[in-house]
């Protein structure tokens, strides 16, 4: 509680229950649910987590709201249609008819506005220690009906690859024609970048890369991959799809590397390079070594 008061929350409900220090769906619907009941929030956000894929819906249903899933990008804003007038509703943004568009959103004829955030969308503030903030203790109402399932044993699992923390990424696309081209320019690339820079880099890829074989999922940027904010994005070979963009598309600083000069990589990236991949990488290796 005092990590997300020191991060800007000004107020921290804590729900403390015997029985509910593992996830479990219905009693953690229910404590929530009642939560917006009491205190009727305007707005409920869930990470696009398993945990949150799992439990958002159960809450939406069980408030009597909807639920735009899976959303890259939140605002607020004033919207008029018409004669209709909203002021301050949170505008949506999500993925949509198969991650071709992206599709924007708004909650017309509900108190409560939810929704699902992919991870990476948003960076924490940074804590500041001196923040005070207000500790609510909040007890649900739970019985023994609410939990048919019990816990035996569980396993933390982390990903191997958190892209989500890189300060620099270099994603590598087909357009390097095979694993071995892959394997040949990008880690190489993405370590000089981190060297040249004195930052933590790592490898990505776009979809096809991963589905051609070329490195592991783990390492996938996009709408069915991980959603990344670093310092800066080199997209290498990569032609610029939507599901692509969707995932890194509020990096600070974009630099697109594409033999194809009307790539759609262009129109998101800040900074561009036109030419022989085979020519270039090396190229810039070698600059950044400061050969």
């Amino acid at each position: 509680a005092s990590e997300l008061i020191a991060r800007g929350a000004d107020k921290v409900y804590v729900v403390e229950h015997k029985l509910v220090d593992h996830f479990l769906p219905i009693p953690y619907k229910k404590a929530i649910s009642e939560l917006i009941a009491n205190y009727k929030p305007q707005i409920m956000l869930f990470s696009a987590t398993p945990l949150g894929r799992e439990l958002a819906p159960r809450v939406a249903y069980s408030s009597k709201s909807g639920l735009t899933a899976d959303c890259t990008e939140l605002d607020i804003i004033d919207h008029e249609r018409g004669t209709q007038e909203l002021t301050a509703v949170m505008m949506q943004t999500r993925p949509a008819l198969g991650g071709n568009i992206m599709a924007s959103i708004i909650t017309k004829n509900s108190p409560l506005q939810m929704a699902t955030v992919r991870p990476g969308v948003m960076k924490a503030l940074e804590p500041d220690k001196s923040k005070s903030g207000e500790l609510i203790e909040f007890a649900p109402h739970l019985t023994k009906s609410d939990f048919g399932v019990r816990i035996i044993s569980s396993e933390l699992y982390e990903s191997t690859v958190a892209l989500k923390d890189a300060d620099i990424i270099v994603s590598g696309g087909v357009g390097l024609k095979s694993k071995e081209s892959f394997e040949r320019y990008i880690p190489p690339l993405a370590e000089n970048f981190g060297g040249f820079l004195n930052q933590q880099a790592m490898v990505g890829a776009s979809r096809l890369a991963v589905e051609a074989g070329f490195i592991d999922h783990s390492h996938q940027v996009g709408q069915t991959g991980q959603t990344v904010t670093p310092n800066l994005y080199v997209a290498v070979g990569i032609s610029g799809a939507v599901q692509h963009i969707t995932g890194m598309q509020n990096s600070k600083v974009i630099l697109a590397i594409n033999k194809e000069s009307n790539a759609r990589i262009f129109k998101a990236a800040d900074f561009g390079i036109v030419g022989n991949l085979e020519t270039i990488i090396p190229d810039l290796i070698q600059a950044l070594k400061g050969v």
